[in-house]
C-alpha cells in the first residue's frame, strides 16, 4: 500500500518543439510558517512546472502571544518575497495570483505589512478567507482523492490554522478529458478552520524533556476540544464509521511523517507524493520522533533543524483528527494550496445561468432582473 504511485500532475506525454515561450501562471502563497511560489504553464490535464520556490520563514513566530508580526519575522518573509519576485518578473509571468493566510489574518500589522509588501517588492498579497484556503487546498488535492470510496476528508496543516474540508466523493464530476473540476465546483460538504497550526500549537505547548507522553497528549487534546463541537458533517459520518471514507493529509509536518515512515535518506517529492500511509504506521512515525531529542530530529534528513520543533505538534494535530474521524488510510500530499491557485488561474470561471427577459417584461426599481 505504502508504495502506491502518485498520479502526476503534469502531462507525461512529449509534445511538439515549440519556440514560443510556454503562457506562465505563479502561485504564491505566504503562510504563517512558510512562503511558497510556483510558477507553470497548462497542459491537458493540469500543468507543468517550470520553477518552485519554498522557504521557512516562520512569520508567525510570537504572533499567539502578542497579536502582532514580530519585526525579525516580517523581515524574514520580506527577503523570501523578494526572491519570489524577482522570479516571477524574470519570467514575464502575466498571470499572477499571490495570498496570505493566517498569520496575517490574525495579527493586528498585518494589513500594514501586506502594504509594506507591495511597496518593497510589487507584490499584491491578498488576505484570503478561512473558506476559500480549504477550498483551494482541496483543489491542489484532486487528483489524490480515491474515487471508489464515498467520502474523503483533507487536512490542512498550516503554520497558523488548519482546515478540514469533507468531501463527498459520489458528486465529484470530471469532465471528458479527465480534467478535474473548477475549485468554485468542487463537492465539499462541510468545512471548518481551526485556528491552531504548528507554530501556535507548539508555542502553547513549549517541548520538555519530562513528560513527553502528557505534553504530548496535552496537544492531541486541545486540538480534539475545538473540532468535536463541529457537527456540519455528521451525514458523512457512516462513511467513516463503515470504512468507505479517507483523509489527505498536506502541510510540512505530514510529510516530514512520511519521509521518516520510508527512511528516506533524503526527501523525495517521488515518493512522499500520493503516498498511502495506514493509522498505525502515523502513530508509529509519532512514536520514533517522540524518542528523539530536538537535535536529533533535526538531523534526520525529512526534517531538518527548521522543522525539528513544529514536526510534533503536526503530529499531534493529524493524530486529533484521526481519533475524531477515524479511517484506516491517510493519503501524503506535498500538494495543496499554491496548486489550487494554480489551477483557479488556468480554468475558465464557472459560468453563470442568465435568465432570460421575457418580452416586455420590466425589472422592478433597484433589483436586477
Amino acid at each position: 500500500m505504502s508504495g502506491a504511485a502518485p498520479p502526476p500532475m503534469q502531462a507525461r506525454r512529449s509534445e511538439p518543439e515549440d519556440r514560443t515561450p510556454p503562457r506562465a501562471y505563479a502561485a504564491l502563497d505566504l503562510g504563517t510558517n512558510n512562503c511558497r511560489l510556483l510558477i507553470a504553464s497548462p497542459t491537458a490535464r493540469g500543468f507543468r512546472v517550470l520553477e518552485a520556490f519554498s522557504r521557512i520563514v516562520r512569520l508567525g513566530d510570537g504572533l499567539a502571544h502578542t497579536g502582532r508580526l514580530d519585526t525579525a519575522a516580517m523581515e524574514r518573509a520580506l527577503a523570501a518575497l523578494k526572491i519570489c519576485a524577482d522570479r516571477i518578473r524574470r519570467r514575464d509571468t502575466p498571470h499572477v495570483r499571490c495570498v496570505a493566510t493566517q498569520a496575517c489574518r490574525s495579527a493586528e500589522n498585518g494589513a500594514d505589512f501586506i502594504a509594506r509588501v507591495e511597496a518593497e517588492t510589487g507584490l499584491k498579497l491578498a488576505i484570503i478567507t478561512p473558506k476559500e484556503e480549504a477550498r483551494l487546498s482541496v483543489a491542489g488535492c484532486v487528483a489524490l482523492l480515491d474515487r471508489d470510496c464515498d467520502a474523503a476528508l483533507v487536512i490542512d496543516v498550516g503554520g497558523g490554522s488548519t482546515e478540514l474540508s469533507w468531501i463527498d466523493l459520489g458528486q465529484l464530476r470530471f469532465d471528458p478529458q479527465r480534467r478535474p473540476p473548477h475549485p468554485a465546483r468542487l463537492p465539499i460538504k462541510a468545512w471548518l478552520s481551526v485556528p491552531i497550526g504548528v507554530v501556535t500549537l507548539a508555542d502553547r505547548f513549549p517541548e520538555r524533556d519530562e513528560g513527553r507522553e502528557a505534553w504530548y497528549r496535552a496537544m492531541v487534546e486541545e486540538v480534539k476540544a475545538v473540532i468535536a463541537s463541529f457537527d456540519g458533517a455528521r451525514e458523512l459520518e457512516a462513511a467513516f464509521r463503515e470504512g468507505r471514507a479517507h483523509l489527505i493529509g498536506t502541510s510540512g509536518a505530514i510529510t516530514s511523517l512520511a519521509g521518516l515512515h520510508l527512511g528516506l535518506p533524503r526527501y523525495e517529492r517521488a515518493k512522499v507524493d500520493g503516498l498511502w500511509m495506514t493509522r498505525q504506521d502515523c502513530e508509529a512515525a509519532a512514536g520514533k520522533l517522540m524518542a528523539m531529542t530536538s537535535p536529533q530530529r533535526a538531523a534526520q534528513p525529512c526534517i531538518g533543524p527548521d522543522r525539528a520543533d513544529l514536526v510534533l505538534a503536526g503530529a499531534a494535530i493529524l493524530q486529533a483528527v484521526q481519533e475524531l474521524w477515524p479511517c484506516a488510510r491517510v493519503r501524503v500530499a506535498d500538494r495543496g494550496l499554491r496548486e489550487g491557485l494554480l489551477m483557479s488561474l488556468m480554468c475558465k470561471p464557472p459560468r453563470r445561468r442568465r435568465r432570460s427577459r421575457r418580452p416586455g417584461r420590466v425589472a422592478a426599481a433597484g433589483r436586477p432582473s
